[in-house]
């Protein structure tokens, strides 16, 4: 019986990974010198057209100019339509209550508080309203609105209480009001002298709101001003 010839072994491969990687290297190689070619060939073609970079600089400042001009014609107008804001008790007994939260806000921008916002909603922990002031206090605001008004259900000590468990220590306020289109209790307004917190009752927030006088003016012993102030 005839053995079978011995199998021959196959030459083992050379790895390519060194080929893969000098083909690699030298394709980012060319890429680069793409890239400084084409850079050297736009700054060449710009400095012989220098003109253009002018007229593009020209452009970019007049345009720069045109839209600081309308942002300021915005504001300015803005600002006008804010101080003609006016409103009578029928308007506001008429809002829904987060209706009647922006409507406060709006009125703290009225008279000056340009940071005013609106917060009021689920875990706002006591506060509708933030601003700070042009003297640079922060106001806490917490909104009650009573659709009936003053024949509503009035304000008592426990909305007060939580108002002032959160105004100052959580919300480091520095005024802390209550503001109703209803009436608040007496023992309420006890409450709020003995914890230094600002009523805006129905009676006031008329005065406030159909006026011009901002609601610092309106409310007695406020905490002196954070800072020096034109107003001030």
């Amino acid at each position: 019986m005839s053995r079978r010839p011995p199998a021959r072994r196959r030459p083992a491969r050379r790895p390519r990974r060194p080929r893969q990687q000098q083909e690699h290297l030298v394709g980012l190689l060319l890429a680069a010198a793409a890239a400084l070619w084409l850079m050297a060939t736009v700054v060449h073609w710009l400095l012989a057209h220098w003109w253009i970079l002018l007229a593009a600089a020209v452009i970019a400042v007049l345009g720069g100019i045109g839209w600081w001009q309308q942002r300021v014609q915005r504001a300015q107008w803005e600002h006008a339509q804010a101080r003609a804001l006016r409103y009578g008790l029928p308007q506001l007994d008429a809002l829904s209550h987060r209706q009647f939260e922006y409507t406060v806000r709006d009125l703290m921008y009225r008279d000056g508080c340009t940071d005013a916002v609106q917060v009021g909603g689920q875990g706002d922990l006591g506060a509708d309203v933030k601003a700070t002031d042009p003297h640079g206090r922060r106001w806490v605001i917490q909104c009650k609105h009573r659709r009936h008004g003053e024949q509503g259900a009035a304000v008592g000590t426990p909305e007060l209480q939580v108002l002032n468990g959160t105004g100052r220590p959580v919300h480091k306020a520095d005024v802390v009001v209550m503001v109703t289109n209803g009436r608040i209790t007496q023992p309420g307004r006890d409450f709020a002298r003995q914890q230094r917190l600002h009523l805006v009752d129905r009676q006031l927030l008329a005065s406030w709101a159909a006026g011009s006088r901002p609601l610092w003016e309106l409310l007695p012993a406020l905490p002196p001003p954070r800072k020096p102030s034109r107003l001030s």
